[in-house]
């Protein structure tokens, strides 16, 4: 029995950072809510939210407030987020030539950064009072080298930007 490609896939980690968003009036109890709202359209799932660990002031941080927000996507969840993400949000990102192959870490794991979540079917831009990016994680089961990471990726339809080799 072969494994289907996505079945080697063992989560999908989505974060977002919202410190810069912090300073804001009103911050708690409607600007946090809104993004937490937005993200749990995006992912499927309510993420977790990410505190300070220490304070900062030099950047008005204060230890315990809220910084990011994060969700850990595994089984169904993740394989119909993946399939999101390649088929319909990276072909509306603006410019998009394709991931870098040098997203790529030395165990497999595939990084990469939406720079604005309006690119996502399920946010509407009219009642979007916020912009936020996010960072994707795809991470295989097993350690993969390299070059076994990139054919994966590729055999799983992961659009990748076309190198061009100089004559």
């Amino acid at each position: 029995m072969k494994i289907t490609p996505i079945k080697q896939i063992e989560k999908i980690v989505v974060n977002t950072g919202i410190g810069r968003l912090s300073s804001q009036p009103n911050f708690s109890d409607k600007v946090l809510p809104e993004i937490s709202a937005n993200f749990a359209a995006i992912t499927g799932q309510k993420p977790s939210e990410r505190s300070a660990k220490k304070s900062i002031s030099s950047f008005k941080l204060r230890e315990g407030t809220v910084v990011g927000l994060k969700a850990t996507l595994r089984k169904k969840r993740m394989e119909l987020f993946l399939d999101k993400v390649i088929r319909v949000v990276l072909p509306r990102v603006r410019d998009f030539q394709g991931i870098s192959i040098n997203n790529i870490d030395g165990h497999g794991n595939l990084n990469f950064g939406v720079k604005d979540q309006l690119v996502f079917p399920e946010i509407n831009p009219e009642t979007s009072k916020s912009n936020f990016g996010l960072e994707i994680t795809v991470v295989p089961r097993k350690h993969k080298t390299k070059d076994e990471a990139i054919a994966f990726y590729k055999e799983i339809g992961i659009p990748f930007e076309k190198t061009i080799t100089k004559k």
